[in-house]
């Protein structure tokens, strides 16, 4: 199973299948992508002007037909129209560089048109706000997405935290809280410091030591009626595969914990980044990563960077953990994942999942077929958490 490669770089590939993996239909995929093939050959930054326009009009078309929709007292067509339109927003936004005009006008309509979808839809996702207390901005809260297990609790609940460069919306379609809630286990998506709307909204940059936000996730589950606190367990996707292995090492409350994708050492990825070594995940890479990190430029990115590196960190892990990977990843080596299920020495129970090309989810994250990881990394949860398989 290989990357649907409709254009010729890999970066503008990705995006199309982050859009194909989280809902969109490939008509519309197909007629956004047909205008801007040409803009594509100038490099993966040169074009993203031609990207978020052609993108953002087909976003806005479903609007137009989702308020007819809405007119007829249609919500639940409305809603699924809204989604689709939410989600090539947030794909346009995303491709665009810090700062670039009209890229926040266009994250601020895709976050009204997810959440007038979830309304109208009755969707299983509330939006909350997570306070992050001292050691903070006054006034910081992580904003995140709270979807319930059906049925009286109290249930398990998995804290799900981004990458580099994705939202707690893509979080969402990313399908994992609809597959946990199936099998009884909530899940709390988060925009942590360094993405999402903690980044746009708040300036809240990323933190290599992420315990001390998703440590106040725990501190806000704790308080919820409906969850177990003895079952409370963590993932990451992406650069989520630093963040959440790293949390579940120091916050001993966690119960168990999974990475979708191993990020074990990234700053190492950014010296052979320089280097040309590997693909990025978005354009205008070295603008987008200072921007995310707080850092004014490359010498104070590399030094902000110097603590993403989880060697030396996961024999503090003490619960069940997995490891996945897919094994053609081209932007993080499959042998970082070896090195943390290697370096799991005290996890009473550790293991490690390649994703192949028998199955698929080969790529990064499993961007050719996120299905495999998603039923895996949820059995997972269900296995050590105290969920349901069947």
């Amino acid at each position: 199973m290989a990357l649907f490669e409709y254009f010729p770089n890999y970066i503008w590939n990705l995006s199309v299948a982050i859009a194909m993996e989280s809902g969109g239909q490939i008509g519309e995929i197909v007629d956004m992508c047909q205008p801007i093939r040409d803009a594509a050959a100038n490099g993966a930054d040169a074009g993203t002007p031609a990207f978020m326009k052609a993108w953002a009009t087909m976003g806005e078309k479903l609007i137009e037909l989702a308020t007819e929709d809405e007119a007829r007292g249609r919500a639940f067509s409305a809603s699924d129209k809204l989604e689709r339109a939410s989600l090539y927003l947030f794909n346009a936004e995303r491709m665009q560089g810090h700062g670039h005009p009209g890229r926040a006008e266009t994250y601020a309509r895709a976050r009204a048109t997810f959440d007038r979808s979830t309304s109208l839809g009755s969707i299983n996702r509330e939006r909350i706000e997570v306070p992050l207390g001292d050691g903070w901005p006054a006034g910081a809260t992580m904003p995140a997405l709270y979807t319930r297990a059906p049925g009286p609790g109290p249930h398990p609940v998995v804290v799900y935290c981004n990458g580099l460069d994705s939202c707690k919306e893509l979080l969402y379609w990313s399908r994992l809280p609809e597959a946990l809630a199936r099998r009884g286990i909530s899940t709390l998506c988060v925009d942590q410091p360094g993405s999402g709307e903690a980044l746009r909204l708040q300036s809240l940059p990323v933190a290599p030591d992420s315990e001390r936000w998703a440590s106040r996730a725990i501190d806000w589950l704790e308080t919820q009626g409906d969850v177990d606190p003895a079952r409370i367990g963590m993932t990451g996707i992406s650069l989520g595969g630093h963040f959440a292995p790293r949390a579940v090492a120091h916050d001993s409350r966690f119960a168990s914990g999974a990475c979708w994708g191993a990020n074990h050492n990234w700053r190492e990825v950014q010296d052979k980044r320089l280097l040309r070594e590997g693909e990025n995940p978005v354009p205008h890479y070295w603008a987008h990563v200072m921007w995310a990190f707080g850092a004014s430029d490359m010498d104070d990115f590399f030094a902000k960077s110097d603590a993403m590196n989880l060697n030396g960190q996961m024999d503090r892990v003490r619960v069940p953990f997995l490891v996945t990977h897919g094994a053609n990843d081209r932007q993080i080596s499959v042998q970082y994942a070896h090195d943390c299920y290697d370096q799991l020495v005290n996890s009473p129970r550790r293991e490690l999942k390649i994703f192949t090309a028998r199955e698929g989810g080969v790529e990064h994250v499993g961007a050719d077929n996120m299905t495999f990881g998603r039923d895996y990394i949820a059995d997972w949860f269900a296995d050590t958490l105290g969920g349901k398989t069947a």
